[in-house]
């Protein structure tokens, strides 16, 4: 039979982009998309395509290192929570724990507020920015990438979550046990301003 269910901190995404950086990130796939299609322009132009792509993946990967940040600072805040509850104290939650409760089995109210958002592949996003901030302490500047490095960056975050996630055994959760509340930080800071009132 199944424990009472707890509700984990709320998840506070804060905005992480501008609009210059969404409009790089729009026409980087545009330029990746030209460059799967045509192999035979002149070399200025396959290279003034390849620039707009990498400018396009490092600011993806700049707005996913500070989506990494909200929900690594959400990862502790959960794990400080489990020590501190009595029946969860023993059970040997990590921050894996609850990465993998985010990526696999966010309540349906959190999935239906960041479709409505505009994000379908949160799974992928999540685990993409969780393993950018185990990585980074701030984003590195861009010359510091490789070229080649920066075009699949994406790929080697897949893998370097999954390096996070081996890295310690620990055990899931369920949602018949958990649950938590995501909230923009504007919508948050409201929320609190109402509960002052």
């Amino acid at each position: 039979m199944p424990g009472p269910l707890h509700q984990l901190p709320p998840l506070i995404l804060h905005p992480f982009s501008d609009a210059a950086g969404s409009i790089e990130v729009l026409e980087s796939a545009k330029a990746a998309a030209q460059l799967m299609l045509d192999d035979a322009r002149p070399p200025s132009q396959a290279e003034q395509l390849r620039e707009r792509l990498l400018a396009g993946r490092y600011a993806e990967l700049r707005m996913l290192f500070f989506v990494g940040k909200d929900v690594s600072r959400w990862l502790d805040q959960c794990q400080d929570f489990a020590e501190r509850t009595p029946d969860l104290r023993d059970r040997g939650l990590l921050p894996q724990s609850f990465a993998e409760f985010l990526i696999g089995q966010a309540p349906q109210e959190v999935q239906g507020k960041l479709r409505n958002w505009g994000v379908t592949d949160y799974s992928r996003i999540f685990a993409r920015a969780i393993a950018i901030n185990a990585q980074f302490q701030e984003p590195p500047e861009r010359d510091l990438f490789n070229p080649d490095y920066l075009s699949a960056y994406y790929r080697y975050a897949d893998f370097a979550y999954i390096c996070w996630k081996e890295s310690a055994q620990f055990p899931p959760l369920t949602a018949a046990e958990f649950t938590f509340t995501l909230y923009a930080s504007g919508e948050y800071s409201k929320f609190l301003e109402e509960q002052w009132r």
